[in-house]
């Protein structure tokens, strides 16, 4: 069942029909403590609480993953998708382009780590909710 669950949020977030907050709340449901997505493989792998794992395919075509690392235009990639005038696919864009070459979404954890080719990193809290 939560295998089923994740293929169907991972389609619905790179077809950018879902926020970020909507699915973390969905993968959390299934078990989903953490995931770890790779452009260079186009990979995303699941990581769950009872100690197995679930890769997804990505659909997506990340483009080319800039050679530099830009947490200006990373933060700015993050920021859009917050505020959810960024969806999945142009995040993807963006993030390339900054060079990212992948990140470790902790949902447990409530941050994300993002990597560059040359073992740059971001690290991003999740936002604290609005009260």
């Amino acid at each position: 069942m939560s295998k089923q669950v994740i293929h169907e949020l991972a389609l619905a977030t790179q077809q950018g029909k879902m926020t970020f907050p909507e699915v973390v709340k969905g993968l959390l449901e299934v078990g989903v403590e953490s995931y770890l997505v790779d452009f260079a493989t186009r990979q995303k792998t699941h990581y769950l609480s009872d100690g197995t794992t679930h890769s997804v395919p990505m659909i997506l075509d990340p483009g080319s993953i800039a050679a530099e690392f830009s947490s200006a235009d990373l933060v700015a990639a993050i920021r859009g998708a917050q505020a959810d005038t960024v969806r999945y696919p142009e995040f993807v864009k963006r993030s390339t382009a900054a060079g990212v070459i992948g990140y470790w979404a902790f949902l447990t954890g409530k941050r994300v780590i993002y990597f560059g080719r040359r073992s740059e990193q971001h690290i991003e809290e999740f936002p604290k909710p609005r009260t």
